[in-house]
């Protein structure tokens, strides 16, 4: 505090000094629009001019609400029903695939084609199970008549019991076979036989990976693409062990994406999980984003968070309206007798919320005490 004093006390005599060799005329236009602080032991008067030009103000105590928070890190992402990866039930060669990363696709829109041999073989077995079939339900019918009326044997009629039953089972299973890979059974017995089939798209969203060429063998193993469906986008948060008793469902969530924008956006508490990584010692915190708009968010993003777990109100002043000089805190009451001179007076401080500061020993200021909520840095300084 006495290095404050003493270089406001060195400017002013400085100012002094050098307006000495000035006529009285000179002397008198100073006084009236110096723009000077004047410093003593109690009190720091500034002229109007210098309030105006640097756009100083004045303000009160304010309630304002501050908020208790727990700070965390986590992505954006989707549910798992959001996303699907595209593969292929049986192996082939890639023979179309029109599609880039970033296209929109619908639900059952035609995303690839593929191709082999295998797929005719396929609808041949299909057909000749589907010809035996028709004997053998026919032979199983004549069995059946046959031994109600004792004309032949129970041997002969489980024999054909039993291959009629075989058949339709193998008939059943080709033709659950045939549908898996999108050719119609139906097609099929008519004879219209396919050595390419088309792979559909399982819900709708954007196209994010495509893993595969024109030419390019897969098999079952092989992610073909992946597709996400960014309308249901959520906040995947990790809190720390211990943070998670003051989690509550439908608390408020702000959070940002530092790598991308500044802004501050809202969601809230929608699922706190139930168990504890055991080696980041942290649990996921689900979050609904309250409103997305026209806001351009990727799953995978990094967020930083901040969980609102409780709010209160509280005295408060902005934050530039205090100053803090080697660890003390100080602010400048404005005087009784002029607005233009002011008090350094410590203050003690709590919370800090939204460009607010929490002044906790208010009852040390009048309910008319006026303060300098702007320009106090530059006359309280080091």
């Amino acid at each position: 505090m006495k290095r404050i004093l003493y270089i406001i006390s060195i400017t002013v005599l400085i100012a002094s000094f050098s307006g000495c060799g000035n006529s009285k005329k000179k002397n008198n236009k100073a006084d009236e629009s110096t723009t000077t602080a004047v410093i003593d032991s109690t009190e720091i008067v500034v002229s109007e001019e210098q309030f105006e030009q640097s756009g100083m103000q004045l303000g009160r105590l304010e309630d304002h609400s501050f908020s208790a928070i727990v700070k965390t890190t986590g992505m954006l992402d989707v549910p798992p029903q959001n996303k699907a990866i595209v593969s292929a039930f049986s192996g082939g060669y890639i023979k179309t695939t029109p599609l880039l990363i970033g296209d929109k696709v619908k639900k059952g829109q035609a995303l690839l084609t593929i191709e082999n041999p295998d797929f005719i073989t396929m609808q041949q077995n299909y057909l000749e199970t589907a010809e035996q079939l028709t004997y053998l339900k026919s032979e199983y019918e004549r069995q059946k008549t046959l031994v109600a009326e004792k004309i032949t044997s129970q041997k002969n009629f489980l024999k054909a019991e039993s291959e009629y039953r075989k058949a339709l089972a193998l008939y059943n299973s080709s033709r659950k076979k045939l549908s898996m890979l999108n050719i119609s059974p139906s097609a099929t017995e008519k004879g219209i036989i396919t050595s390419v089939v088309t792979i559909y798209a399982p819900i709708s969203g954007s196209i994010t990976k495509v893993n595969v060429t024109k030419g390019m063998y897969v098999s079952p193993a092989n992610e073909i693409m992946e597709i996400i469906d960014a309308d249901h986008i959520h906040l995947e948060l990790n809190v720390f062990e211990k943070d998670v008793m003051k989690l509550r469902k439908e608390q408020q969530i702000l959070f940002k994406i530092p790598e991308a924008s500044k802004e501050i956006f809202k969601a809230k508490v929608h699922l706190v999980g139930t168990s504890i990584d055991e080696k980041s010692r942290t649990i996921k915190v689900h979050g609904h984003l309250d409103d997305r708009g026209t806001n351009n968010f990727f799953v995978g993003m990094f967020v930083e968070a901040s969980i609102v777990t409780n709010v209160k109100s509280a005295k408060a002043l902005p934050e530039e309206s205090v100053v803090s000089v080697e660890g003390t805190n100080y602010v400048l009451v404005s005087g009784t007798n002029s607005k233009f001179s002011f008090k350094l007076t410590e203050v003690t401080i709590g919370k800090t919320y939204e460009g607010f500061i929490e002044i906790l020993n208010t009852e040390e200021f009048g309910t008319d005490a006026e303060f300098l909520t702007k320009g106090a840095f530059n006359l309280i300084s080091e």
